[in-house]
């Protein structure tokens, strides 16, 4: 063998290492690289009790349920199909009802999605100021924009220089 072939042959070879490494990663990973599943998925999927997901949706007007020692029960809906959930625990602030939430857990035998993580979406509305300012100066600035992002209320004090006061830089 000479030279060269011997140097592609070690290139192929390393190559052919690196795509089975890369593909049984993404095998492994091929479940979790969803962030995550949606009551429907779960219904269609018919999960485990036991195994740790994540659950995401609206929580249901009206479901959300305080009890003893920070317990809370409500449901996540996407539309199609809705997931009772139960956890104990400090809410995030922009947890209430008819927001988007992620909470991770798993199932228990009852069907109840047992969560030991919530987090809450904030609102999709949100605009940050220099995307704001941005369409303004193109011509794209619709009215309300500033209404819903701010539902409303009056816009935060803001600087001499027009950042929010207390903004970090």
């Amino acid at each position: 063998m000479t030279r060269k072939q011997r140097r592609m042959t070690i290139i192929g070879g390393s190559l052919a290492v690196l795509a089975l490494a890369a593909a049984l990663v993404l095998n492994a990973l091929r479940d979790s690289i969803v962030f995550f599943s949606t009551p429907s998925m779960v219904a269609e999927k018919h999960v485990a009790p036991g195994k740790r997901f994540r659950l995401g949706g609206l929580v249901q007007p009206g479901s959300l349920q305080r009890g003893d020692n920070l317990a809370v029960s409500f449901e996540v809906a996407d539309g199609n199909a809705k997931q009772p959930v139960a956890y104990k625990g400090i809410l995030p602030d922009l947890f209430r009802e008819g927001q988007g939430v992620v909470a991770e857990g798993a199932l228990d035998a009852n069907g109840v999605f047992k969560a030991d993580t919530v987090l809450a979406k904030h609102d999709e509305t949100y605009m940050p100021k220099d995307v704001a300012d941005a369409l303004k100066k193109q011509g794209h600035w619709k009215d309300d924009y500033g209404a819903q992002a701010s539902g409303g209320a009056k816009p935060a004090a803001t600087t001499a220089q027009g950042n929010p006061q207390g903004a970090v830089r």
